[in-house]
């Protein structure tokens, strides 16, 4: 049964095709610092769905807006405007679209499949048929993404603290302008799906680790590699089988990220033993090395084969792994908060277990939270 359920989960990550993003994609590290340190939120995606009773569709925005800058398709080719194709009320959080709308709109049945007529069984919690899946850039289609001004101190969730009293070897390093070598080691997310860049498709965005690393590079003016090891439907098992791959890399700061393809099952004291085997591993060859241990985003709560309540369970046992030289980036309480005012599928690159452009941006923030100091 295990052996059937990791070849669905590597399945669920096509393999993509790189485009040259450069030519539509520009990185600006205004996008990749933390939302909660600044006054603009950039492309937040919604997903428009109708309600059953044919009202009219709306979506829910994570802050109220002081003002919308922008509403546009998920290339960022379109800009809808506002009246004709969205209607937004100031001091809502709400956006509803008029009757003429050019904004992507989808029916709930739109986002399910019959029982068995996917090649991946995704069956739904309520029975009623599978959800949709997509394999590369189909939820990003559907999606709108809005750019818009709000007070930072709306936000009363998480906000990742840096960790430079943490990570002291890594921030020196940077500050001092030496080369830094990261070594990443996770499941599909940490490829890349479902980014647009890895789909290949406008805006062609890079996931999160190329994100950090820009970033990285951006602020300190040092080289930053990365090796990343990373393997579709891969849990903490075979990290810890496969870590003398980021041993012989000679990394500087490691980052984990294991725990969606683990929460299928795994208990919470096993996938704790092996994330610590992995640490120790590492240190007894390089005792010098840093760690960055990612707690996962949420995968879809509607889906079977995840257990959910062991996402904060795994965050728990990460912290506890936490000290000198060991930080956690937390994104699975990130995840939660977002969940209390957005839909799964405003945030979802897959379905069912994967971050869209959004998503892979947030990692970037939290990730860059801890390494980069803001001034207060």
């Amino acid at each position: 049964m295990r052996k059937m359920l990791l070849t669905l989960l590597i399945s669920l990550c096509a393999i993509p095709t790189w485009a040259d993003e450069r030519a539509t994609w520009a990185f600006d590290s205004e996008q990749v610092r933390p939302f909660w340190q600044t006054g603009t939120m950039y492309g937040e995606s919604v997903l428009f769905v109708k309600d059953a009773d044919n009202s009219e569709a709306r979506v829910s925005l994570l802050m109220t807006p002081t003002r919308i800058l922008a509403v546009r398709d998920s290339t960022g080719e379109v800009t809808y405007t506002e009246g004709k194709d969205y209607v937004w009320k100031a001091g809502s959080k709400e956006i509803t679209l008029p009757p003429g709308s050019r904004i992507v709109c989808k029916a709930p049945g739109d986002l399910r499949r019959p029982a068995g007529s996917q090649r991946h069984r995704l069956t739904h919690r309520d029975g009623n048929g599978e959800i949709l899946f997509g394999a590369t850039h189909e939820y990003h289609d559907m999606q709108t993404f809005i750019t818009y001004e709000f007070d930072p101190g709306q936000w009363t969730g998480p906000k990742t603290a840096y960790a430079g009293a943490q990570l002291p070897r890594t921030v020196e390093k940077l500050v001092a302008k030496r080369p830094l070598a990261i070594a990443l080691l996770g499941d599909s997310i940490s490829t890349g799906c479902n980014a647009s860049g890895w789909a290949n498709v406008a805006p062609f965005q890079p996931p999160y680790q190329d994100l950090l690393v820009r970033n990285l590079e951006a602020e300190y003016g040092a080289e930053v590699t990365l090796s990343n090891f990373a393997v579709g439907g891969t849990s903490t098992p075979w990290g810890l089988a496969n870590i003398q791959k980021v041993i012989d890399a000679e990394p500087d700061l490691v980052v984990f990220a294991f725990g969606m393809n683990d929460s299928a099952g795994r208990s919470v004291k096993e996938y704790q033993a092996n994330m610590q085997a992995m640490i120790v591993a590492v240190r007894k060859a390089r005792p010098d090395t840093e760690f960055i241990l990612i707690a996962t985003m949420l995968g879809n709560k509607d889906w079977t084969t995840l257990k959910h309540e062991l996402f904060p369970q795994y965050r728990d046992a990460l912290k506890e792994l936490c000290g000198p030289g060991v930080a956690l980036a937390d994104m699975t309480s990130l995840w939660e908060e977002l969940l209390r005012h957005k839909k799964d599928w405003d945030l979802t690159g897959n379905g069912v277990n994967h971050p869209n452009d959004f998503g892979h941006r947030l990692y970037g923030q939290v990730l860059s939270a801890l390494l980069i100091e803001q001034e207060q």
